[in-house]
């Protein structure tokens, strides 16, 4: 299970039609919203079909 807060960054496994696969997080709750980095397109994916797709949280918003 992947921890996941708003504005976090996502890389998934499968890539959207438009060639990236980064994604931000807009909201939360059963279904998670995640917009595309590269066009902008906003979509809402059920939590648990969502944690099957990332490969990785991106955390290079994380200051140390």
């Amino acid at each position: 299970m992947h921890y996941i807060e708003i504005g976090d960054k996502l890389i998934l496994r499968k890539q959207h039609p438009c060639g990236s696969k980064q994604w931000e997080v807009w909201k939360l709750g059963m279904d998670i919203g995640i917009r595309c980095l590269s066009c902008g397109r906003m979509i809402k994916i059920p939590r648990a079909k969502l944690e099957k797709y990332i490969v990785a949280p991106d955390r290079t918003r994380l200051a140390y």
